[in-house]
């Protein structure tokens, strides 16, 4: 698999801001929260770090500052400023945490950030397959959910299907086996 951009200019389809975790629930009395991390970055939710709260993914945000972070089951429990007691910490529940995309590190070569995926368009041998609309983790890997209409088609991101990942220029040439597509197709 190779991994090289031939695309001069910036892809212009990039969010401004990357999702990096959810608030889930209130924990405690003392306005903590625990959050489900989406990111792999270390100090991401360091004490003195600001993020930005939105009601929906990429919808408007407000600056928040982390006062507090500790593990707690695979996720963290985070204190924010200004956030005093239950009843404002249970205010924030459902709301997502993300960064500003300049604020995400380049991912080592070969790897690729979910944001980076979603809207590439993906090809075999020439035929255009459809654009990446979601990702979804399962047991055995990353699916890259690629849709062309009504046609929805789960695709394993393995490194045995993939010819080339350009996320600059937004294409993701594959080799699949034979009869995959008709086989894992659905309609929406």
């Amino acid at each position: 698999m190779s991994s090289k951009s031939s695309r001069t200019e910036p892809r212009t389809d990039l969010p401004d801001r990357v999702t990096v975790g959810r608030v889930v629930r209130p924990h405690g009395l003392r306005g903590e929260v625990v959050v489900a991390v989406l990111t792999d970055v270390p100090g991401r939710f360091a004490p003195g770090n600001t993020l930005l709260m939105a009601r929906e993914e990429g919808g408007p945000a407000e600056p928040v500052e982390v006062v507090l972070e500790r593990p707690h089951k695979g996720g963290a429990v985070i204190r924010f400023a200004g956030v005093e007691d239950c009843n404002r910490a249970e205010e924030l529940r459902g709301r997502w945490l993300e960064v500003e995309r300049s604020q995400v590190p380049p991912a080592p070569p070969g790897v690729y950030y979910h944001y980076e995926l979603l809207g590439c368009r993906c090809l075999e041998g020439g035929r255009d397959l459809g654009a990446v609309v979601d990702l979804v983790e399962d047991g055995g890997g990353l699916l890259l959910i690629v849709a062309d209409g009504e046609r929805r088609v789960p695709i394993p991101f393995v490194a045995g299907f993939l010819r080339e990942v350009d996320v600059a220029a937004g294409r993701i040439e594959l080799e699949l086996p034979p009869g995959l597509i008709d086989v894992c197709a659905s309609r929406s």
